[in-house]
């Protein structure tokens, strides 16, 4: 395992946000140097028997890489060459914007965590669109979309439509964050009416795009915080249903501290192992409530094979990681796959 006995322990001597970037470019590198060769002999894995078709999107894997470990689309290209299935651009906002201040990214190791106050950091939908327009991936592309920090809460749906508008032609779904903890106010979204309203909006401007591209309206799902309870994720499933909303991702990063060591600034979530269990406890709730019609993707905690599995079997249609990657590097892709593949599993 070169990444952990040699990558990983010169990246964690650096402060985490700048590691993150420097791996990146370096991918970035790599790939534009003549390196696809040597990424695909490393991390591909394909089988017929790890496709999954959900909301009306073949993926070749499950294995998905999450929102925010590209928020730009400065990467997507080198990322795909990991072996996902799919790739998660964002959190994009209609307004540019630099986030919290620095640093905003902590590792906690001991409990295989990551505390992340970022706050929405990126260049705009504008900008990321005039990326987009310059890529074209064989694997699907989600769009994830949150409510630019200046705009007032109660023009929010306003301020998600703009990005949706920008960035419709370049997403094969979007995501509509209303659970980070990082934007003042902007998990009140989460409550029935304010999220009724928001994708009533969306969807509406859905529906009108599509029969414009004369094409079936895009995937719409919704990223929903570990910390509600199942009495909200009752209310928020009433909205899906009635918005035809594709779906949910469980879970976004947490508020509670109960399984780190203790000094972390109150803001900000954590993510990684202390979700773990908390993420997969939602999936199995929400197939249990909508008798497996809503698809979901599992997101949280995942570090191993089993992992993932777990969240399979709980009903999760695909997975995604983010910390996971961190800590035990990208050869995780292809551990996973291989071991779905062993275990014939599928969603």
């Amino acid at each position: 395992m070169i990444y952990k006995t040699l990558i990983r322990p010169l990246l964690f001597t650096l402060e985490a946000e700048t590691a993150h970037h420097i791996s990146l470019s370096l991918l970035n590198i790599l790939k534009s140097s003549g390196g696809r060769k040597i990424l695909s002999s490393l991390f591909h894995y394909e089988t017929p028997s790890l496709e999954v078709k959900a909301f009306g999107l073949t993926f070749h894997n499950p294995v998905g890489l999450a929102a925010g470990f590209d928020k730009n689309a400065h990467y997507l290209e080198a990322l795909s060459l990991l072996g996902f299935g799919f790739v998660e651009i964002g959190t994009i906002t209609f307004h540019p914007q630099p986030g919290n201040p620095k640093p905003r990214i902590k590792r906690i190791p001991d409990s295989k965590a990551v505390w992340n106050h970022l706050g929405f950091n990126n260049d705009g939908a504008a900008a990321v669109a005039e990326r987009l327009k310059k890529i074209k991936l064989d694997i699907p592309v989600g769009i994830n979309i949150g409510k630019s920090k200046i705009t007032p809460i109660e023009n929010a749906s306003e301020d998600y439509l703009s990005s949706f508008k920008i960035l419709y032609p370049y997403g094969d779904y979007f995501v509509i964050n209303v659970s980070s903890p990082n934007t003042p106010g902007l998990r009140e979204l989460q409550k029935e009416e304010n999220l009724s309203t928001l994708l009533n909006t969306i969807q509406k401007k859905n529906t009108e795009l599509s029969s414009k591209a004369q094409n079936g309206p895009k995937p719409i799902l919704v990223k929903i915080s570990p910390d509600l309870t199942f009495q909200e994720i009752d209310s928020i499933l009433t909205v899906i249903r009635e918005t035809k909303a594709a779906g949910i991702i469980a879970t976004n990063t947490t508020l509670s501290r109960t399984e780190v060591s203790a000094g972390l600034p109150s803001e900000g979530g954590i993510s990684g192992k202390p979700i773990k269990n908390r993420s997969t406890e939602i999936i199995r709730y929400i197939v249990q409530k909508t008798e497996k019609k809503t698809h979901l993707i599992g997101c949280g905690g995942i570090f191993t094979s089993e992992d993932a599995v777990e969240k399979i079997k709980a009903g999760a249609s695909l997975v995604q990681l983010y910390t996971g990657l961190i800590y035990e590097g990208p050869g995780i892709v292809k551990r996973i796959k291989k071991e779905l593949s062993k275990k014939s599993i599928s969603p």
